[in-house]
């Protein structure tokens, strides 16, 4: 008997079940919305694990006394890791040479970031009188930021023919060329400068003047004789000087006396103001009320040439 084999379509081995899809974490999803590579930030995570792992080294080298050669040794590692000076980043320059602070800031035994001494930068930077502080930092792995406050100019300070500008402390900031002077005050003599301080308080007594004054002499290192812009010269006396200056300013404004002629002002006598003209050996004292004054002789006006710098 013979045996019939039906033949027909194989057995379906069963469906393998899909596994679903494994979600992806939220530090991943976070990572690959940040619009950086993913190399970039491998590379500043490991910047940041090393720089980490060499403080505490170094830290710990410290503490238990490893010899500097050692701490050395272990900081230029650093620097060959790629932890070197490469950059300077400055801000706060408007006036200074930019290239004086490059200077200080390379002016490195090593530029292996461990071993650059930044208190010793900003000692350095300190030293340009443009400078008023200076703040100095690491930024890993390879840049240096330095921070700069600048010193203001407030005046040109005249002594032996020398120019030279100055700040509202009398600091020496640089050299002015006479054919460029800045409009500023200029302040005239043997230690005006240090007095910088004092003349701008003075000032500040009659603000209604500050604007005429264009040249102060530092007379005989106790007080100062005033050049307004119309040509005139105003002795104050060694004390009270701000107060002198004030009572100046209200004659001059109840009724003018710069621009009438007259050459110097002297008020080093409290009890009055006396006034000389060009050519004159006679002076006048000025009442307080403005009106004409009686010509009277006073020695005091006779000492002298009657220029600013000069004593009168």
């Amino acid at each position: 008997m013979s045996r019939t084999i039906k033949r027909g379509a194989p057995a379906r081995r069963p469906a393998a079940k899909r596994k679903p899809a494994k979600k992806a974490s939220l530090a991943t999803r976070l990572i690959q919305r940040v619009p950086v590579s993913e190399e970039t930030l491998r590379r500043a995570t490991t910047y940041t694990l090393t720089g980490a792992g060499l403080a505490v080294a170094l830290g710990i080298a410290t503490w238990v006394g490893v010899p500097g050669m050692v701490g050395a040794a272990i900081a230029e590692s650093a620097g060959d890791a790629g932890f070197r000076v490469q950059q300077i980043e400055i801000t706060g320059l408007k006036r200074m040479d930019r290239m004086s602070v490059y200077a200080v800031a390379l002016d490195q035994q090593s530029r292996a970031m461990p071993l650059v001494d930044l208190e010793a930068v900003r000692q350095k930077l300190l030293r340009y009188g443009w400078i008023a502080d200076a703040h100095v930092s690491r930024r890993l792995p390879d840049t240096l930021l330095v921070d700069i406050v600048e010193r203001t100019p407030a005046a040109v300070w005249q002594d032996n023919g020398q120019l030279t500008l100055i700040d509202k402390d009398g600091v020496l900031l640089e050299p002015v060329n006479a054919s460029a002077i800045p409009d500023l005050p200029l302040v005239i003599g043997p230690g005006a400068d240090r007095q910088e301080a004092g003349y701008q308080q003075l000032l500040a007594a009659a603000p209604a003047l500050k604007p005429r004054v264009k040249a102060a002499t530092w007379i005989g290192n106790r007080r100062w004789d005033l050049t307004f812009d119309s040509g005139e010269t105003l002795a104050l006396p060694e004390e009270g000087a701000p107060a002198a200056l004030l009572k100046f300013a209200e004659l001059d404004g109840s009724k003018p006396l710069l621009g009438r002629g007259w050459i110097r002002f002297d008020m080093r006598d409290p009890s009055k103001l006396v006034a000389r003209r060009p050519g004159s050996s006679i002076a006048h004292a000025v009442p307080d009320d403005g009106r004409a004054p009686p010509a009277v002789i006073d020695n005091a006006t006779n000492e002298g040439a009657t220029q600013a710098g000069v004593e009168g």
